[in-house]
């Protein structure tokens, strides 16, 4: 059984669209995102239609639940609470009903999928170190579990200790646990602006990041053209 794993896709239609090619190109049986479909970008709703005609395991990012729910945004970035205005009001209810019911956490197969932090995936806290992921292990009942949200690539392995940083190619061992993320789709910020998803093989137990070009000046015509704060477009090119 092969899985894609994405997330962090950002209503970049673009990207997206460029992801799904390379996933046809590579093969695979099922699709999983970790959240985040929404915010940032300029594509909100079509993004949104084509995760859910995927049939895809997903589960409720940051951007999703506040786009889909009518909290205040007071303690957000400036920036990001501008992008969730505008995208609350891009979502027909469906899309918000949508988004409202999507969990938190969910188990597919043998495996654990979380947007944030297992130990409150509520309050959205960033695993960037091995202290983070300890704080994690500590709730994953499986062996594996993928998240996203820092939208940089890491990868965490507890044996003995918990170590972890940049991959390109896992192989799983028994015994030991791994938090993954899977970076992002739609806004990289790892330093490569290229998207990047995941799959993940059962049978070979092995997880593969995967880098897929694509023409990200389209994407900032785009968020310009529809009044976005021009830093979300610029970020686009440099991955950051």
């Amino acid at each position: 059984m092969r899985y894609a794993i994405l997330g962090d896709i950002h209503s970049n239609l673009e990207a997206l669209q460029a992801v799904l090619e390379d996933i046809k190109a590579v093969g695979v049986d099922k699709y999983v995102c970790v959240g985040d479909i929404v915010g940032y970008n300029s594509n909100p709703r079509e993004c949104l239609e084509i995760v859910r005609n995927l049939d895809c395991e997903t589960v409720r990012g940051n951007h999703d639940h506040y786009c889909s729910h009518d909290e205040s945004l007071t303690g957000f970035h400036p920036l990001a609470a501008d992008v969730v205005d505008w995208t609350r009001q891009q979502l027909s209810p469906e899309d918000r009903e949508y988004l409202r019911n999507l969990p938190l956490v969910r188990q597919v197969e043998s495996f654990t999928v979380v947007h944030s932090t297992l130990d409150n995936p509520d309050m959205w806290g960033y695993v960037f170190d091995a202290l983070d992921a300890e704080a994690n292990f500590n709730y994953q009942v499986t062996s594996v579990c993928f998240c996203g949200h820092t939208h940089v690539p890491l990868a965490f392995e507890k044996a003995d200790v918990v170590r972890g940083g940049l991959y390109e190619k896992i192989k799983i061992q028994v015994g030991r646990k791994y938090f993954v993320n899977v970076g992002s789709v739609g806004q990289p910020r790892d330093g490569d602006p290229r998207a990047a998803y995941v799959i993940y093989d059962l049978d070979k137990n092995e997880i593969q990041l995967r880098r897929v070009p694509y023409d990200f000046r389209i994407t900032q015509r785009k968020v310009l053209a529809v009044g976005l704060p021009s830093r979300i477009a610029a970020r686009l090119a440099v991955g950051r």
